[in-house]
């Protein structure tokens, strides 16, 4: 069976993503991974985590039991601030302990939730597998300093993405990997910041998840070149 897999898909902008795919790929199964336990509107099956290799291994076994073909991955995971610590302004603001914390939920558990799709994937998959990232982990755009531990964790994700792109590119030659910046959303993460946005720069959470599934579901400028396409919301190159 054709199916797409969310990982974070109880963050607001993966449930937008689920109603676009319930319209646009109403034949696809839809498994959803995600830490809390939420109500979907219509058919999806869910799996409760905590992102360890242990629980996701479930979610691969479910998957290599049904014989799914998997056709798009989604990494919806990631955290800009907590209720204690907000993106810093100075280096005398980092703090170890939110820096770990950031790192394990931008960075580290993206590349399990890829570390458990990778044996399911074969030279035959047409997949493409998306994770979220963001401008400010682009090195060559920074112009402004600051958020010292986001930008990190994005950086280091990036990269990620960037070598596990070439080792699919031997494993798995048509599984093409994207970093997708959704521009600043509508959402919890963003709320602290949101009085310094441009206007019309705010977007909605159906707005960015109907650019997701344009620039990512069976786009055929998805190039098969062994590394990882890194787009904004409007489907333009961001520099690494």
């Amino acid at each position: 069976m054709k199916t797409i897999v969310l990982f974070g898909a109880s963050s607001a902008i993966a449930k937008a993503y689920i109603e676009q795919l319930q319209i646009n790929t109403p034949t696809h199964q839809i498994v959803c991974v995600s830490s809390k336990s939420i109500d979907f509107e219509g058919s999806v099956v869910h799996f409760k985590t905590d992102y360890t290799t242990p629980c996701l291994a479930r979610v691969s076994a479910y998957l290599k039991e049904q014989s799914a073909e998997i056709e798009q991955v989604v990494i919806f995971n990631g955290m800009l601030h907590s209720t204690s610590h907000m993106p810093e302004k100075k280096l005398e603001d980092l703090n170890a302990e939110y820096f770990s914390h950031v790192l394990n939920a931008n960075t580290l558990t993206p590349v399990l939730c890829l570390q458990c799709i990778t044996p399911l994937l074969t030279h035959k998959t047409q997949c493409t597998i998306t994770a979220l990232s963001a401008r400010v982990g682009s090195i060559n755009d920074n112009k402004l300093g600051g958020w010292y531990t986001y930008r990190a964790s994005k950086a280091a994700l990036n990269m990620l993405f960037k070598t596990a792109a070439i080792e699919l590119a031997r494993r798995a030659k048509n599984t093409k990997l994207v970093l997708f910046h959704p521009g600043t959303t509508d959402t919890a993460l963003s709320k602290p910041f949101q009085k310094n946005v441009p206007a019309g720069k705010l977007f909605s959470t159906e707005f960015v998840a109907k650019q997701l599934f344009t620039l990512t579901f069976n786009n055929p400028h998805l190039e098969l070149n062994g590394a990882p396409a890194y787009l904004d919301w409007q489907g333009e190159t961001i520099p690494w």
